[in-house]
């Protein structure tokens, strides 16, 4: 089994999903499923899927290097070594993905994910194509150099990505016992919210313990509307500046750094990051928040 084939293996499924949930939208909600939103993402995860398969032997050269130098090796005909590779892909992924929300320069690809401002199925893939510049992809290194090998690296990092197609959605209520251990669509509605108390919150990939165990967990309450986008919403569905916005605001902000501690707080520091502490990190906006009355009466206190 390949990525590839597990993909297209998945693929029926997602457009199934998409039909029963555009279904749901229609008949029950009786709301705009968002159909110019949807075929917008469907340009986006095309563009990643062909920026992805140009670079991936870069990326394969990298994680067989690091695996040539690995202490022991890991035989995957056990059944015991894939599940210990699922929980090594699932903390990478947590690691990963919570970078990605504090480094503004992972952010600057990841803010294409979250500027999609309705919750559908199709946001899934609405991925950046900078992935080998951002590097999110360098978090699976440590999982080949310690024995794994790297096809099987990949493949399992593929189906933790396949699971996670379900998770975008408003359609799946909360799922009672199931919600203690595993990502859920009601705990990736608030990773996507932009609501002050759900700022960088619920990283995991399959599982929800990472964010439990690191602090970083945050659940979903009925009564409180969530509302979805970025701090600055793009407002567009133009593919490629969806793609590229934060990247040209990123260099922007490079052009007017003073110093080189400002150049390098724009480039790495968390996004919303200014000099003198001027900037509106998710920090300070939960802050704010607060000293205004409690996070969750602040309509206009939004970051993605």
């Amino acid at each position: 089994m390949t990525p590839i084939k597990l993909y297209m293996l998945a693929f029926p499924v997602f457009i199934a999903l998409i039909a029963g949930e555009a279904a749901y939208y229609r008949f029950v909600l009786h709301r705009d499923y968002g159909w110019r939103q949807t075929l917008s993402n469907v340009v986006v995860a095309l563009g990643r899927l062909a920026t992805e398969g140009a670079l991936a032997a870069i990326v394969l050269a990298v994680y067989f290097a690091a695996y040539s130098l690995r202490p022991f090796d890991i035989p995957m005909d056990r059944w015991e070594s894939w599940v210990a590779l699922f929980f090594a892909i699932d903390f990478a992924y947590y690691w990963l993905h919570r970078a990605s929300h504090e480094i503004r320069w992972m952010w600057a690809q990841h803010a294409v994910h979250h500027s999609a401002q309705q919750i559908t199925l199709s946001v899934a893939y609405r991925l950046g194509w900078t992935n080998l510049v951002a590097g999110p992809w360098l978090f699976l290194v440590p999982v080949c150099w310690i024995g794994f090998d790297p096809l099987s690296v990949v493949l399992m990092f593929a189906a933790n990505l396949i699971y996670q197609f379900w998770l975008h959605t408003e359609a799946v209520p909360k799922l009672g016992i199931l919600e203690y251990v595993f990502n859920t669509p009601a705990h990736h509605r608030v990773h996507h919210a932009v609501n002050p108390e759900c700022l960088d919150r619920n990283h995991g990939g399959v599982l929800i313990i990472w964010d439990r165990l690191f602090g970083t967990y945050a659940e979903e309450h009925a009564g409180t509307e969530l509302r979805y986008g970025l701090v600055k919403q793009i407002d567009t569905l133009n593919p490629l500046k969806i793609v590229f916005s934060e990247w040209v605001a990123l260099f922007q902000d490079l052009r007017s750094a003073r110093s080189l501690d400002d150049a390098i707080g724009y480039a790495f520091g968390k996004p919303g990051w200014a000099p003198q502490g001027q900037g509106t990190t998710s920090e300070a906006i939960r802050g704010m928040a607060i000293t205004r009355g409690g996070l969750a009466k602040e309509p206009g206190l939004l970051h993605g």
